[in-house]
């Protein structure tokens, strides 16, 4: 029994002893890990900048943030959220925690934020865009520090010079400049193009004035330039008044007949260039001829098929409408062919209409006819082999054109190369050939000749 006894007691001393060991031992605190991230919402560091924080930190309670710089600048919360920066600089993040065992643990990041990047820059022509054309740059770019150019075509083809300077360009066309620009973290690109201009090339046409289509002395010349790449010009002109210009586009007047050299030296300062070419100018016959004119018949006329009126000085057939579109049109010729039967037809004055169905014209001029040679009993007579002869005014400017005794005597279309003989207004003699009647019904037409002379004499 006793025995047994000491073994309970021994029992029960063991376990006080436990219990007492255990409520003899001290608490452990827990220490605090501080640890955090920054994540940068934009990869240039360029401003304005976001900022989130990604808190990692273990066994705290509380939490103290500074962001000395940003918008917020501090902050209680475990996690933050988004911080801002709106001005480039080095700033520090700093987190200080704590738990309730009083451990306290700080950490503290920098942050570099960039000034904003823009990548620009400005190309300057030296002198002129004729080659060889030379360009300065003004880099304009800010928030980068490195800069790699690249010239197309240019000499030299690189740089890495903040401002190049002197850059060439010998080709003609457009070429490419382009600009790599760093801040160390992110590389930008950017192209501009310069053109230069095309080589110098010199020409020339000109065009003669309307009354000197004949390039009969004096004959009024207009040139028109058409060099490429040119600043300034000289022309010399053998046999012309004035016989030199400056003027890119001169007019002057050839006085004496031959074949005279027109030279055009054109430069833009870095090239000169000349062209030389050749104008003909023959004498002065004093005679203007047209050929294949068209008369319609007083039907053609109204309805507009073929005009039976003629201006001289403009070289132009006029129809009903016309004339009503242009009533003061200066008219020297009127062919009244009463049917498409050419059995009576006569040239007529623009100021005596009142013969024919045709309306009256608001300024007629005076033109003298003689319709019938072999019915005027007049002196003037031109045969219609003279008419083909003729390349001057020998054989009518002494003829004296007086109109038919008793008015207008009427032709058939009997007499093949009729001649009609005529005097303008302003004393100009002169010879219309008919070479055929066309019978077209309403639309019936004459074709004729004319030859007149340019001036009185």
């Amino acid at each position: 029994m006793l025995s047994i006894e000491k073994k309970m007691n021994h029992l029960v001393q063991t376990i006080l002893c436990l219990l007492l060991l255990i409520g003899c031992s001290k608490e452990e605190a827990v220490p605090v890990v501080v640890d955090f991230e920054l994540d940068i919402f934009k990869e240039d560091y360029s401003i304005p900048v976001q900022v989130v924080i990604i808190n990692k930190t273990k066994g705290a309670q509380t939490y103290q943030w500074s962001f000395k710089g940003a918008v917020p600048n501090n902050s209680s919360q475990r996690n933050p959220g988004f911080i801002t920066y709106d001005t480039k600089g080095v700033y520090t993040v700093v987190l200080t925690a704590s738990n309730q065992d009083g451990s306290t643990q700080t950490k503290e990041v920098q942050i570099k934020i960039d000034a904003p990047v823009v990548v620009d820059f400005n190309v300057t022509t030296l002198t002129d865009t004729f080659s060889p054309a030379s360009f300065s740059i003004e880099n304009l770019s800010t928030g980068t520090s490195n800069y790699t150019w690249t010239f197309e075509g240019g000499i030299p083809s690189s740089s890495n010079k903040k401002n190049p300077e002197n850059i060439i360009f010998k080709e003609p066309g457009e070429h490419t400049i382009t600009l790599e620009a760093t801040n160390g973290k992110e590389t930008y690109n950017l192209q501009k193009t310069v053109e230069v201009a095309p080589y110098l090339e010199v020409d020339f046409s000109y065009e003669v004035n309307f009354e000197d289509d004949d390039f009969e002395i004096p004959v009024e010349v207009k040139f028109n330039d058409s060099t490429t790449s040119a600043t300034s010009y000289l022309w010399v002109f053998e046999g012309a008044v004035p016989s030199s210009s400056t003027l890119a586009n001169p007019e002057v007047t050839f006085n004496q007949t031959g074949t005279h050299s027109i030279t055009l030296t054109a430069t833009n300062g870095k090239e000169t260039k000349s062209i030389r070419k050749e104008i003909t100018v023959t004498t002065n016959n004093n005679l203007r001829v047209f050929e294949d004119v068209k008369l319609g018949i007083n039907t053609a006329h109204n309805t507009n098929e073929t005009g039976s009126f003629y201006s001289i000085s403009e070289r132009k057939v006029y129809t009903a409408s016309d004339l009503e579109k242009y009533p003061n049109a200066p008219i020297d010729l009127v062919f009244f062919g009463l049917n498409n039967s050419f059995s009576r037809n006569s040239f007529v004055s623009p100021d005596a209409l009142e013969r024919t169905t045709f309306t009256s014209l608001s300024q007629p001029r005076k033109t003298r006819f003689i319709n019938t040679q072999e019915l005027c009993a007049c002196m003037a007579t031109l045969s219609a082999s003279q008419f083909d002869m003729m390349n001057n005014d020998q054989l009518i400017k002494g003829l004296e054109i007086k109109e038919t005794p008793g008015g207008v005597q009427p032709f058939d279309h009997t007499q093949a190369s009729r001649i009609v003989l005529f005097q303008t207004e302003d004393g100009r003699k002169g010879a219309i050939k008919i070479k055929e009647f066309k019978e077209n019904g309403e639309n019936s037409y004459i074709l004729i000749d004319i030859k007149v002379q340019k001036e009185a004499t």
